[in-house]
């Protein structure tokens, strides 16, 4: 192999090694692009939570609003879940077939709060509600219990307005807890304890929901009957 030849073979790997740059730059700066819009869409929400919380504070002296915890999905998961839904990996994709890129998690303390945060966010004229699934009243088959919506909220940019996709969860303080510990939990399962640890799950789930409709209920005797 001659001189020329090596140097046209350097020349052609230098030639691609930047053109792999070029590509793993674009595509990290239009996650970065798609980060910004989506982490704004969560501020936009989480700001309209924060100022219902403040009012009736105000209005009622309690916060229905225990927390409020949010995330913008990796580009790891983000990957993941467009190769299970066996969709083109790609920005656009991403942003056409997922609909919890942006993911909200409202903490309340009651469960009608969970009902009244729904219906008095989705009730502001710049909220769209796309979908909402009741998995309080129809607990999923491991016992997970949570009001999930999905919503569309404008960000409104320098050039142009993006009208963006984000997914509320709304639960109470007790079925966050169950949440937690049966996601870790679910992990570790192995065959010889899948059937019984999985039942556990579901019996842990059903005495939490009955205590969190125990609360509701002393809530009403002695403060909803207290209020003049």
């Amino acid at each position: 192999m001659n001189a020329n030849h090596n140097n046209q073979v350097i020349l052609a790997d230098d030639f691609r090694g930047y053109l792999f740059k070029d590509q793993m730059a674009e595509a990290f700066h239009s996650y970065r692009s798609m980060e910004n819009i989506y982490a704004s869409a969560i501020r936009e929400i989480a700001t309209k939570l924060e100022i219902l919380n403040d009012e009736f504070k105000y209005n009622m002296d309690r916060n229905p609003i225990h927390s409020i915890k949010t995330r913008v999905k990796s580009p790891q998961s983000i990957m993941d879940k467009l190769l299970k839904k066996e969709c083109e990996l790609s920005i656009k994709s991403a942003r056409v077939n997922l609909t919890d890129i942006a993911g909200i998690r409202v903490i309340c303390s009651y469960i009608d709060d969970i009902y009244t945060i729904a219906d008095l966010l989705t009730a502001q004229d710049d909220i769209g509600l796309i979908r909402i699934t009741d998995y309080i009243k129809n607990p999923k088959p491991n016992g997970y219990r949570s009001l999930h919506l999905i919503v569309t909220v404008p960000v409104f940019l320098s050039t142009h307005t993006e009208i963006v996709t984000t997914e509320i969860q709304i639960r109470t303080i007790a079925m966050d807890f169950w949440a937690t510990l049966e996601h870790e939990l679910a992990y570790k399962l192995t065959t010889e304890k899948s059937i019984y640890t999985r039942q556990e799950l579901r019996d842990c789930a059903d005495a939490i929901n009955e205590t969190d409709m125990r609360m509701q209920k002393l809530y009403n005797q002695t403060i909803l009957l207290d209020k003049p």
